[in-house]
């Protein structure tokens, strides 16, 4: 069975959210015009950041209802990531705290997408 492999946020500024998602994650877009940016990770997910003022662009929706997790392993970790991205500046929606599932915090991109930082739920 084919699985999924690709998340899209659309957002006001493709090359500005490039820029942000590039320093959060130390890695250059494998692509990059105008109205959209992507990344590849490497195992297998890829991120596309879709400019809501491309032509072809076409949606009914609104709001940010979703969020990107990236599950480390331990509670060092989350806080390890915390710090760091603290000192980049980042916007946090939520500060680290525990949740059912384990220690856990939620930044924000510039579109206010929400990225997720919590352990493997096992």
């Amino acid at each position: 069975m084919t699985q999924p492999n690709l998340i899209i946020f659309y957002v006001s500024d493709s090359e500005k959210s490039a820029l942000f998602y590039e320093k959060l994650f130390g890695l250059k877009p494998k692509a990059l015009f105008p109205t959209y940016a992507a990344f590849e990770f490497d195992n297998g997910l890829h991120l596309g950041l879709w400019s809501v003022e491309a032509k072809d662009f076409i949606s009914g929706g609104t709001g940010h209802r979703g969020e990107i997790a990236i599950m480390v392993k331990d509670d060092n970790a989350v806080l390890d990531m915390h710090n760091r991205w603290q000192n980049m500046e980042i916007y946090f929606e939520q500060p680290p705290h525990r949740a059912v599932f384990g220690l856990t915090f939620v930044a924000l991109d510039p579109d206010g997408h929400r990225i997720r930082v919590c352990l493997p739920d096992e």
